[in-house]
Order: C-alpha cells, then sequence, then structure tokens
C-alpha cells in the first residue's frame, strides 16, 4: 500500500494545496497532513526541508517526492484508479486532462485579483477586464463540461477536473463573481461536499494573517 504524506501550507490561503487535499479526501484515500504554515508573504524558507521548490504542496510517497498540484494529482489517479479521478474514456479523460491543464497554467489575472480566502466575508470587487475575460472563460468551461456530462460534477463523477479548479469555486463564493445559474448550481454542489466543510472548518480556525492576500 502507498505511504502517502502530504505537505500543505495555510488551508485558508494555499490553493495549490486544497486540490490535492480535497482529491485525496473526497476519495477516502488515506494519507498523513504535515501543515507548515507561510510565515512569510512568499512562503516560508522551512519549505526547502521536502520541497525541491521550496514550495508547497509536496506529496511523499516513501522515497518518492511528487512536486506541483496537477502531477500529484495524476499520480494519486494512477495508484488509486478506482477513484475515478481520470475517467476510464479515453476520450472524457483527455478532456479532463485539457481542463485540467487549463487551470494550471491560466487565470492568472483573477487569481491575482481574488486570493481564496475562507475568512473573507462574501463581496464583490470591481474588476479588470482581464479579471473579467478569466470569470467569462472559466464560466464557459465549466457551463460546457457540465451540459455534456449531465453534472453534477464537470465530468459526471468527482475527477482531477473538479479538484483542480475547487479553489476557483472558493474565489467566485467569496467575491460574488458569477451569477450565472449553472455555474451557480456548480459552486453550491462542491461547496457541500462533506471533504468541503472538512477543510473550511479548519481554514475558518487558523488565525494566521497574511496580508497581502487580503484584499
Amino acid at each position: 500500500m502507498p505511504d502517502l504524506e502530504l505537505f500543505i501550507g495555510n488551508k485558508n490561503y494555499s490553493s495549490w494545496s486544497f486540490r490535492p487535499w480535497l482529491a485525496l479526501r473526497q476519495n477516502d484515500i488515506p494519507f498523513r497532513e504535515t501543515l507548515v504554515p507561510f510565515e512569510f508573504d512568499n512562503g516560508n524558507p522551512a519549505f526547502k526541508t521536502f520541497s525541491p521548490t521550496v514550495k508547497v504542496p509536496v506529496l511523499k510517497d516513501g522515497d518518492l517526492t511528487v512536486w506541483e498540484s496537477l502531477a500529484i494529482i495524476e499520480y494519486i489517479a494512477e495508484i488509486y484508479p478506482c477513484a475515478g479521478l481520470l475517467p476510464a474514456d479515453r476520450s472524457a479523460r483527455a478532456r479532463v486532462r485539457a481542463a485540467s491543464a487549463e487551470m494550471h497554467s491560466s487565470f492568472s489575472a483573477m487569481r491575482s485579483a481574488f486570493p481564496m480566502n475562507f475568512h473573507r466575508p462574501a463581496g464583490a470587487l470591481a474588476v479588470s477586464a482581464s479579471v473579467q475575460k478569466d470569470i467569462d472563460r472559466v464560466v464557459g468551461l465549466w457551463s460546457d463540461c457540465l451540459e455534456t456530462s449531465g453534472g453534477p460534477f464537470l465530468f459526471g463523477g468527482f475527477t482531477m477536473a473538479d479538484a483542480m479548479y475547487a479553489p476557483v469555486v472558493s474565489r467566485f463564493a467569496t467575491y460574488e463573481a458569477t451569477s450565472d445559474p449553472v455555474a451557480t448550481a456548480y459552486l453550491e454542489k462542491m461547496r457541500t461536499l462533506p471533504a468541503w466543510k472538512e477543510w473550511e472548518k479548519a481554514a475558518l480556525d487558523e488565525t494566521w494573517i497574511i496580508e497581502a492576500e487580503e484584499v
């Protein structure tokens, strides 16, 4: 059996940590959680003791170290194929990977303007054209996926793509980024997951404050 240890940052702020954590917990995959908080706006020098990039998250499985959220979830999908993080159908699997890769590489304007912050009271912000373009693309992608799959998750069952977009769900809810009914229904579904609620409660219990993430 794999011996998984997931190193993460603050649950209130660490969107990249949230992704593989949710993929694991949603599927009841056993792992040890090691939380090393950000002590500075740009991380924590202590990350270098376990992370080759001095960033989180990092997954360790025995002597193996896997960094980057997308690679971690791909690895989990390979060692736990029954979890369904990647669909059995080749075409569906390709679309899940494409949507996940787009999340990993894109939407920098939206991510910068809307830091993940569970503590922040919900409320809209004025957004630039580049942020609105990112929002519109996410809503369009979600709508296309949900229309094709029939929901309730992006590709029917919970997949890697849902884990990758989970922090965007949090951001959209916090900053009231969209009123689109399809996107709103998806937000509500994701936020009712027991694993989501577990992370959210832990995030709200944290007392660390990173001023750069408070907008």
